[in-house]
């Protein structure tokens, strides 16, 4: 009995040890804990799902978290604040130190950045007097805004008709017969037109009646009534600076259009037309006679060009 007695206090003491071994022993291996955390076989792209996850339980690693373009973010792009979702959506957004002015993942542009509407903008500039075709404006949206030409009166009377010249100049250029005027008018040099007349000089006058003829300068229009419009906006070239443009009358005629004007500028003014006809060449044909105030008593030699332009043939 003694060594019956002996062997269970000795198994006693062994068991004691061994339980005071367990309880100073971690939880878990040392191994375990020494053990890197695996990074999962694929990272989920911006662009959509990835293949098959890593093992359970693995989380991914920093270096392993994309970017907006799919790429590691270096050190100077900053760390993202979020991880991509299961599903590959990225919701990441660069932090503070990321590169300023770059997308968001989902393609929308910062709100530092402004908007195309502003960029573009929403209005139209304002047209410029005297400029041919502002910037943003068709050519009749421009003749409308041009703070030189009168509104279009809604009744407005038509060209008188005068009798048929007896004699004309042949513009072979334009295709079209130009009423040959008596004098005091004469043939001048045409350029840099292609036909011209003039009256003599006045003492003391700036401007002096002029009848020239010359291929159109400008754009035809699908209308034959709009293109003499903005025929006759671009005469005011050939006016003194500040020359405003008031309806007189308006004619359609056989394959064109005639107008008849005032021009206005300073104290004096002129009597004006343009005729815009097709002569059957490359562009149409543009008449145009001027008169000033000082010799008024020439203005029925507008009417008779306006009347009498026609088309050789």
């Amino acid at each position: 009995m003694r060594d019956v007695y002996r062997g269970l206090g000795v198994l006693a003491a062994v068991a004691a040890v061994v339980a005071g071994v367990i309880m100073l022993l971690p939880s878990r291996p040392d191994e375990v804990r020494a053990r890197p955390i695996a990074a999962p076989s694929a990272v989920p792209s911006p662009s959509g799902p990835t293949s098959s996850p890593g093992p359970a339980g693995t989380v991914p690693t920093e270096s392993a978290v994309p970017t907006v373009s799919g790429a590691v973010p270096s050190a100077q792009a900053g760390r993202p604040t979020a991880v991509p979702s299961a599903s590959g959506s990225v919701g990441t957004v660069p932090s503070a130190s990321a590169p300023a002015g770059v997308p968001t993942a989902s393609g929308s542009p910062p709100s530092a950045l402004p908007s195309a509407s502003a960029l573009m903008g929403t209005l139209r500039p304002t047209p410029t007097p005297g400029a041919t075709l502002a910037p943003g404006y068709t050519a009749m949206e421009a003749f409308y805004a041009d703070v030189r030409i009168a509104r279009i009166p809604g009744s407005i009377q038509s060209v008188p008709s005068s009798r048929a010249p007896r004699y004309v100049v042949k513009d072979a250029r334009t295709g079209l017969a130009v009423p040959r005027l008596s004098r005091p008018w004469k043939v001048y040099g045409p350029a840099p037109f292609t036909t011209r007349q003039v009256l003599p000089k006045q003492h003391g006058a700036v401007q002096r009646g002029v009848l020239v003829s010359c291929p159109l300068p400008i754009e035809r229009q699908q209308d034959w009534r709009d293109t003499a419009l903005l025929a006759a906006r671009w005469t005011l070239t050939l006016q003194p600076k500040g020359a405003t443009i008031r309806w007189i009358a308006s004619q359609s005629v056989d394959r064109g259009w005639v107008l008849i004007y005032q021009v206005k500028y300073g104290k004096h003014s002129s009597r004006a037309a343009v005729a815009v006809l097709d002569g059957g060449m490359a562009k149409p044909g543009l008449v145009f006679v001027s008169v000033p105030d000082t010799q008024r008593k020439h203005w029925g030699d507008v009417q008779r060009v306006a009347s009498g332009v026609r088309v050789l043939g």
